[in-house]
C-alpha cells in the first residue's frame, strides 16, 4: 500500500515536516511512503492560467494524488485555518478534470506550537474535502499540541513516545479505512 505526504508548511525547521518525516518508522508493515514536492512550487492558482492548460506542477500533483492509495495531510495551523500554500494547492488540484481527490482516502495530522496542536485547521481542511469528496478518516486524530516539546531541538526527530504511539495507532487504522475504502469503491464499480 502507497501512501502520498502532502506538506502543507514551507518552513525549512517546520513541526509539521518532521512529523512527515516521522511516519515511515512509526508505520505498520505494508505501507510505504511518498512525500509529495512542496505545496510552494505550484503557482497562485488563476484561471486564466488554467485556461492556458495545467502547469506541470499542477498536473504532476494530480496525478502523485491519483497514484497513492491514500493520501496523509500534515500541516500547521495558520490563524485558526489551513495554510494558504496547502489551500492554494488543492484549489489547484480540484480543477483537475480527473477529481484526483474523489473517493480518495485521506488521512489529517497537525502539529503546533498552541495547545490544540492545530485542531481548527483540521476541522477547516475537513469542510473543504467535502467538496472534493474525499473520504476523509474521522478517528483517531491527531494533534501534536506543543510540538516545541515533543521534537528533538538539533535532529527534528519526534522524541514524544505518547506522541509516537498515538501517530502509530491512527496510521494502523488508516491502513485499514484505505482497505475498506478500496474494498467498497471496488463493490460500486
Amino acid at each position: 500500500m502507497k501512501l502520498a505526504v502532502l506538506v502543507g508548511s514551507l518552513r525549512k525547521g517546520s513541526f509539521n515536516a518532521a512529523l512527515a518525516r516521522a511516519l515511515p518508522a512509526l508505520t505498520p508493515a505494508g505501507l510505504g511512503f511518498e512525500t509529495l514536492p512542496s505545496v510552494g512550487l505550484l503557482p497562485l492558482y488563476d484561471a486564466d492560467i488554467q485556461a492556458a492548460g495545467f502547469p506541470e506542477p499542477v498536473a504532476a500533483l494530480g496525478r502523485a494524488i491519483k497514484a497513492a492509495d491514500g493520501i496523509v495531510i500534515v500541516m500547521p495551523e495558520y490563524n485558526y485555518s489551513v495554510p494558504g500554500g496547502l489551500k492554494n494547492a488543492i484549489d489547484w488540484v480540484s480543477r483537475l478534470p480527473d477529481k484526483p481527490f474523489a473517493g480518495k482516502p485521506v488521512l489529517i495530522q497537525t502539529a503546533s506550537i498552541s495547545l490544540l496542536g492545530g485542531a481548527r485547521a483540521q476541522y477547516h481542511l475537513r469542510q473543504i474535502l467535502v467538496f472534493l469528496d474525499a473520504a476523509v478518516m474521522n478517528l483517531p486524530e491527531v494533534m501534536v499540541a506543543q510540538a516545541q516539546n515533543k521534537f528533538d531541538a538539533a535532529s527534528g526527530e519526534l522524541k514524544d513516545g505518547p506522541t509516537r504511539e498515538l501517530i502509530a495507532k491512527q496510521l494502523q487504522s488508516f491502513a485499514a479505512f484505505v482497505r475498506k475504502t478500496q474494498a467498497g469503491a471496488a463493490v460500486q464499480a
